[in-house]
């Protein structure tokens, strides 16, 4: 009993340090004996803690790599699982929903830091998706630095609710994106760049229009 209680404990320990953005989601957390340290407990109960947040859905184990954040809580996960037994028609409504009223949201409220996050985005995704033809294990890099661009739109809302919502949803939308297809034939790289630019030209009108147009085209080729 007493050792069971020192597991939940540790656990939910580490919950809440998930929890209060001590570790990104996409970061590593620290090692076992790191954990150890920090918690002041044996080995064996942080690997069981650690075990139970990935079974919880917050943690992932990658093979070599190391111990990944994915979620920061539960029911971020459960709604995670939701959208992805969605049909894909309806998360691409629900996209074009989010995103065209983000992207106008994002041209009238975008700051200098927002304009250098969205050109280095946009740079990075464009130029993975060129290569992904030619490199099957570009494929996964492309689809992320997609994930990464369309919320980076979001995120320069200053919308918070918009934001965490996006971020539940972007585990579906990884998904979908990948089932789609990648490669420069499926870039729509021209309409993508559209979209940024009127962010940052502050265009909240061609913002909206090209974030629109874009999801439509998406939705036609699927």
């Amino acid at each position: 009993m007493k050792r069971q209680s020192l597991i939940a404990q540790v656990t939910q320990q580490l919950r809440n340090e998930i929890a209060a953005g001590r570790w990104q989601v996409g970061e590593r957390i620290p090692t076992e004996p790191a954990l150890c340290e920090m918690t002041g407990t044996a080995r064996n109960t942080v690997r069981e803690a650690v075990q139970a947040l990935v079974h919880a859905g917050l943690l992932e184990r990658r093979q070599g790599s190391g111990t990944y954040v994915i979620a920061t809580d539960e029911q971020e996960v459960a709604l995670g699982d939701f959208f992805a037994a969605a049909r894909r028609q309806d998360l691409l409504e629900l996209r074009e929903a989010l995103e065209v009223t983000a992207a106008g949201l994002a041209a009238r409220r975008r700051d200098d830091d927002d304009i250098a996050a969205l050109r280095r985005l946009l740079a990075q995704r464009n130029g993975f998706w060129d290569g992904a033809d030619a490199a099957e294990s570009v494929h996964s890099a492309a689809v992320e630095a997609d994930a990464h661009l369309h919320r980076a739109i979001v995120a320069a809302s200053h919308n918070e609710v918009y934001l965490e919502f996006y971020d539940s949803l972007l585990p579906a939308l990884r998904e979908s994106i990948a089932e789609h297809g990648v490669g420069a034939h499926r870039s729509y790289e021209a309409l993508h760049v559209e979209v940024v630019e009127a962010v940052i030209g502050g265009d909240v009108d061609g913002a909206r229009a090209a974030a629109r147009q874009l999801l439509t085209r998406v939705g036609e080729s699927g």
